[in-house]
């Protein structure tokens, strides 16, 4: 049997001994502490091993005590916030507190004091405060003063007295004071005292206050900061994320309030609040935040009661990032058909400034190209690896743009996203081809086509290497590119050395160049201007050799094969050396001597590749058996015959100058009738413009160029004022360099300007009236020379600068973009007169962008363009030219000063470059001139070179034809009007049988179209003599109705005179009426709407339709009036005819002979029926054939105005009227 001593279980036994008398208390404490032990109770087999008093409670009022722990001993923490101190407090702080329990007390009792027990281990700060409803002083401020030593002193003493009994207390100090009334703030160091607790010690602090500080009890308030659990989710936050902040406390609550900073947060769109009061939580939420969001946010939970107010209190500061996505690239450019970059592809990457695990990434491509790739993540970036295929990058989508976009998120909602554009380009397959395979002879045309597969490209540039030197080729003169395909097409009209060399055609789209090249090798052949004949024009005898000559600069003489040509023969040459020139000589010797003639020999130049040039015409005249007057080293010829030379020249380095020198024969000897060789610098400067127009880099070179024509036009003055071919020379130069786009530099328009001043000046009117005499189109030529070089001024710095010279003065505008202001330019000569343009905004705002308009003011150029006298210019003279092409109307205003203010009649016109076979005219379409005072204003729907003519005032001189004119078409048109009623009157009374019907069917037409014809002519002809100008639409349409209408009176006519012809001749053949009358409208309104269409659309588009001052048919540049002369005066034969075949028909004898009487009876019939016929049949036009002839007799003009006028009154009188059915 196994005994085991176990040791005996010990039991703590917790008795509550209750008095009836307290005064017993203090003895039975003694006892028990006087007791001896242990004490064993043998009943039971216990034994009381120690005894001890912890808890001793006295009464307190109804059912509660006040207990008290003895020494040793405290209340265990369960109960510890539970406990109230026993009223009243008393101040001594030496006594114990007790605590109010419920009777009987049943425990807990008052435990061995430990760590644990209540009011043991390290005690807390309570911050509070509280305020005294008094003023507050300045000296509480200053901790040192005796008013804050004594608030001090005594506010402590009453919350050491108050906050005693707190469980675990320590202390009460006052920390200071602030103002508003008088805030209290002070700490008290305590064990874990709950919120009633604290309430009911606040409560008795006034008890031990004196009421002069009017503490106010309801003011308690503690501040907790540090029991508040607050946390921010996520800890790294980006603009767009959503922010979840958390408080928690370990206390009850009785509402909660967020702040950021000092605002209170309300729930709204971005913010929302969730409070759970079972868990004592309150959650902040906010959506979509932004770097604005970022600050201090607090929570604040607020729990009271009367006497206490605590709060809960926790801060924290929240940074908000922007999430910023950095790409490796914005824009990037790839060659899709590189090999490179099909081998290695392409890395995208899309990076932000700080690494998060929880990053998201995606890629989305958008692009007519769609190549793709794959993604990678690495840190904070992320990469895009593009997998690039020719294939997918075909030549006609060359150039688009593939945007490649990533987009990062957070995780918690923040979302960014970057675009990368890349922009695929193919390198073209360019292809080049020349029209002259790889050769061209100077002089001619050839033309390069550079053709790419890729059509979408930004430029095309072509340059020409030759040998160490490269030079651009002017796009603006040379280069046409297809807007279609992708096609530059460069096309030389004349080669020159300077155009030999290695083409490089380039397409460029963005940085990316495809070219192409060929070589063109340029081989010598003179050019016709450059090959001398002498002689130019002479005369030859019979069976007599006479030297013809080919003569070319020595130095620029190479291997050529060369020919004379005289008729249709072809000779050999020989050469001979002349001074600086080499001649090819034939000896031509004429066997065919029966008449005298007139004919041609020229030279023919080849060289190695087979190209030819044919040299200028020799003129030869054969004199056989003619006496020869002249006969010397010059030529031969007879009395008054022509030599014309060429200008040979020893000191000019090509030999010879442009020009001729012309001969008479007069009195056996040759003298020089006129000198046309140009001077040796002008000679040069004609060959500089000539190579200038036909170089690769005309555009770059023209400044300097005309800064040297200026100046050595300028030092060869004199010889232009006494030469009229030097004069021409340097018009054909400006002619030539006007056609090369320039830049607007000052310096450049001014030497271009001047040059026109210098041979405009007054110096040269001698030089300009032989120049006119000799009908040549210089001046009109400079004019349009000045509009072309206005035309193609290129705009520096986005302006045209102004440039004044003696007669010449230039103003521009360029046309910039929502332009809201006139064009207003004024310009005064040196003779003070003015002239004003004026062009709407309105017009302006149709034009395009970056285009210019300029304006050229001439005080002396108006007056040397041919003239029309009387009429005179009496302005200045104005261009106005648009560099974008606009074919619409214009409008434009110019005010004029008139410069003799004598002359009347002014009519606005503009120089008509179209006229006189291209030689120029003024002519008056498009404009109206306003009279104003000393000024005319003109209006004008179009651009060119304006001025004003004026006349001398005729007004006092009658013109007898006009006013037969007018009076007679006014009787015409009243008889017409009578005609037309008295047909519509008796109409059914004169048209019971078809010949009668159809007589009168044409009398009615040929009276209704008589009239409108009339009535058009007289509106048209009271507008021209009343000085005022038509627009040329209506002067076009008024045209066009008069030449309509009057045809159909001719072509009604006819038809009346075939319906005459038909009922004599052919007796026995009868035709309906429908079918006569059919043929009669179809004769009488087709044929003339045919004939009058037909001339409008083949003159018009060449502008000679109208004659410059009358709306009529154009008889010097179209010969349009013959579209009415000729039907006319074949109707007015045809009619003739008619009238012959009836007054023979009259005459046909009859059986019989005739008396006396029958003859003047058949004499009588033929005088009728003439005087019917001819007004009737148009013959009275027949004398219109006598006035188109120049200087005819003013007899035949008056003769022919007057019968026509009046033919209206002969219809009615001999057509109607003395119809015996109508009677």
């Amino acid at each position: 049997v196994l005994i085991l001593d176990l040791p005996l279980p010990e039991y703590t036994v917790d008795i509550e001994v209750s008095l009836q008398d307290s005064s017993y208390l203090e003895p039975i404490k003694d006892y028990f502490k006087n007791i001896d032990l242990p004490i064993n109770i043998s009943n039971v087999q216990t034994t009381v091993s120690n005894i001890n008093i912890t808890t001793v409670c006295l009464p307190s009022g109804e059912n509660s005590s006040c207990c008290f722990c003895e020494n040793g001993y405290a209340w265990p923490s369960t109960v510890c916030s539970d406990m109230m101190p026993c009223p009243p407090l008393r101040l001594e702080p030496a006594l114990p507190c007790g605590y109010l329990q419920k009777v009987p007390l049943y425990g807990p009792y008052c435990e061995a004091q430990t760590e644990e027990s209540c009011g043991m281990g390290e005690p807390i700060v309570m911050n509070m405060s509280v305020r005294l409803d008094s003023d507050f002083q300045d000296d509480l401020k200053d901790s040192s003063s005796l008013l804050y030593q004594k608030y001090k002193a005594d506010l402590e003493k009453a919350f050491n007295a108050s906050y005693r009994c707190l469980p675990g207390f320590v202390s009460a100090t006052v920390m200071g004071f602030s103002p508003g009334s008088v805030f209290v703030s002070y700490e008290v160091k305590t064990g874990a005292a709950s919120f009633t607790q604290v309430g009911d010690s606040n409560r008795a602090v006034p008890q031990f206050l004196d009421s002069s500080y009017q503490l106010n009890q309801f003011t308690f308030t503690r501040i907790i900061t540090n029991q508040t659990n607050f946390t921010v989710k996520p800890s790294n936050i980006f603009e767009g994320d959503a922010v979840k902040l958390t408080c928690e406390i370990n206390s009850t609550f009785a509402n909660v309030t967020w702040y950021r900073f000092d605002q209170t947060i309300s729930a709204g769109s971005r913010y929302s609040i969730e409070t759970v009061l079972a868990t004592r939580r309150s959650i902040l939420k906010i959506s979509n935040v932004t770097t604005k969001d970022s600050g201090s946010y607090s929570c604040v939970f607020i729990k009271s009661s009367p006497y206490h107010t605590e709060i809960h209190n926790a801060t924290e500061t929240i940074s908000v990032f922007p999430l910023r996505v950095t790409p490796n690239f914005e824009d990037v450019d790839v060659t899709c058909n590189s090999p490179e970059v099909q081998a290695k592809g392409l890395l995208l990457s899309c990076c932000i400034d700080r690494h998060l695990t929880s990053l998201k990434v995606s890629w989305k491509v958008n692009g007519t190209i769609n190549i793709t790739g794959s993604s990678i993540l690495s840190g904070n970036c992320t990469g895009y690896w593009l997998n690039i295929n020719e294939s997918l990058c075909p030549p006609e989508k060359s150039g688009a743009v593939t945007t490649y976009t990533c987009e990062l998120e957070t995780g918690h909602g923040a979302r960014r996203a970057q675009t990368i554009r890349v922009t695929y380009l193919r390198k073209a397959h360019v292809t080049i081809s020349s029209s002259t395979n790889s050769t061209v002879s100077e002089g001619y045309g050839f033309n390069i086509t550079c053709e790419s597969d890729v059509s979408n490209y930004d430029s095309i540039s072509w340059k020409i290497q030759s040998g160490n030197n490269t030079k651009t080729v002017d796009s603006d003169m040379y280069i046409k590119n297809s807007n279609f395909s992708a096609t530059s097409v460069l096309t030389v009209k004349s080669a020159s050395q300077d155009w030999r060399g290695t083409y490089i055609c380039t397409f460029s789209q963005k940085n990316l160049d495809s070219t192409a090249n060929v070589t063109i090798e340029v081989i010598a052949l003179p050019l016709k201007q450059n090959i001398l004949i002498d002689p130019i024009a002479t005369s030859i005898q019979c069976q007599v050799p006479h030297a013809l000559e080919c003569c070319l600069s020595a130095k620029t003489v190479r291997d050529y094969g060369v020919t004379f040509l005289v008729g249709q023969k072809e000779f050999q040459v020989e050469k001979k050396k002349k001074d600086n020139l080499l001649c090819y000589v034939y000896n031509h010797t004429e066997k065919e001597c029966n008449t005298e003639k007139d004919f041609m020999a020229y030279c023919k130049f080849i060289n190695r590749i087979g190209h030819t040039v044919y040299s200028e015409y020799i003129r030869l005249h054969l004199i056989p058996g003619k006496k020869i007057s002249c006969s010397d080293k010059l030529g031969i010829g007879t009395e008054n015959s022509i030599l014309i030379k060429p200008c040979c020249d020893v000191k000019n380095p090509n030999g010879f100058t442009r020009g001729n020198t012309t001969y008479r024969c007069i009195s056996r000897s040759w003298d020089l009738l006129r000198n046309n060789c140009l001077s040796g610098p002008i000679n040069d400067l004609l060959s500089g413009a000539e190579s200038l127009v036909n170089s690769p880099e005309a555009k770059a070179q023209l400044p300097s160029y005309l800064g040297h024509l200026k100046n050595q036009t300028e030092k060869e003055l004199t010889a232009i004022n006494n030469s009229s071919a030097n004069l021409g020379a340097i018009v054909t130069i400006l002619d030539m360099i006007s056609s090369i786009p320039v830049e607007a530099e000052e310096l450049t328009m001014r030497n271009f300007l001047s040059t026109v001043d210098l041979i405009v000046g007054n110096s040269t009117t001698e030089a300009w009236e032989e120049l006119n005499k000799e009908e040549t189109r210089q001046s009109s030529l400079l004019l349009q020379s000045v509009e072309n070089f206005s035309m193609r001024l290129q705009p520096v710095n986005n302006t045209i600068p102004s440039v004044y010279t003696n007669t010449v003065q230039l103003q521009g505008t360029v046309v910039k973009k929502n332009n809201n202001t006139d064009y207003n330019k004024d310009f005064c000569s040196t003779e003070q007169l003015t002239v004003n343009v004026l062009i709407s905004k309105t017009e302006i705002q149709t034009l395009t962008q970056n285009s210019t308009i300029v304006s050229v003011m001439y005080s002396k150029l108006g007056h040397i363009l041919p003239q029309n006298p009387p009429q005179r210019v009496n302005g200045l003279l104005i261009t106005t030219t648009l560099s974008s092409n606009k074919n619409q109307k214009f409008d434009v205003n110019m005010t004029f000063a008139k410069k003799d203010l004598s002359l009347k009649m002014p009519k606005c016109v503009f120089w008509n470059f179209k006229l006189n076979n291209h030689g120029g005219d003024w002519d008056t379409h498009g404009c109206i001139p306003t009279e104003l005072g000393d000024n005319v204003t003109c209006s004008c729907n179009h651009l060119t070179s304006f001025s004003i003519l004026m006349s001398p005032d005729r007004s006092s001189e009658p013109i007898f034809e006009n006013y037969i004119s007018y009076v007679g078409l006014a009787i015409s048109v009243v008889s017409l009007v009578v005609c037309i009623i008295i047909e519509s009157l008796v109409w059914k009374y004169v048209t019971n049988n078809t010949t009668s019907y159809m007589r009168h069917v044409c009398i009615l037409n040929i009276a209704t179209t008589l009239l409108i014809a009339d009535v058009w002519f007289i509106v048209t002809a009271s507008i021209s003599d009343q000085n005022q100008q038509m627009s040329r639409d209506v002067c076009i349409m008024a045209t066009f109705f008069i030449h309509f209408f009057y045809l159909c009176v001719f072509f009604w006519m006819l038809s009346l005179g075939l319906i005459l012809f038909y009922r004599l001749v052919f007796i026995l053949h009868n035709t309906s009426k429908t079918t006569q009358k059919v043929v009669a409208f179809c004769l009488g309104y087709l044929c003339p709407f045919v004939i009058a269409v037909t001339t409008i659309a083949v003159t018009l588009p060449k502008n000679s339709y109208t004659r410059k001052n009358v709306c009529w048919l154009n008889w010097n540049d179209s010969k349009a009036l013959l579209a009415f002369i000729i039907p006319a005066l074949i109707i007015v034969a045809t009619n003739l005819f008619i009238a012959a075949v009836v007054i023979i028909k009259i005459l046909r004898p009859t059986i019989g002979d005739r008396s006396c009487g029958q003859e003047r009876k058949s004499l009588f019939q033929i005088g009728k029926s003439v005087a019917i016929l001819t007004p009737l049949l148009g013959l009275t036009w027949g004398f219109g054939l006598a006035i188109i002839f120049k200087n005819s007799h003013p007899a035949f003009h008056i003769l022919f105005s007057l019968l026509n006028a009046l033919q209206g009154l002969f219809i009615l009188v001999f057509g109607t009227l003395w119809d015996k059915k109508v009677r």
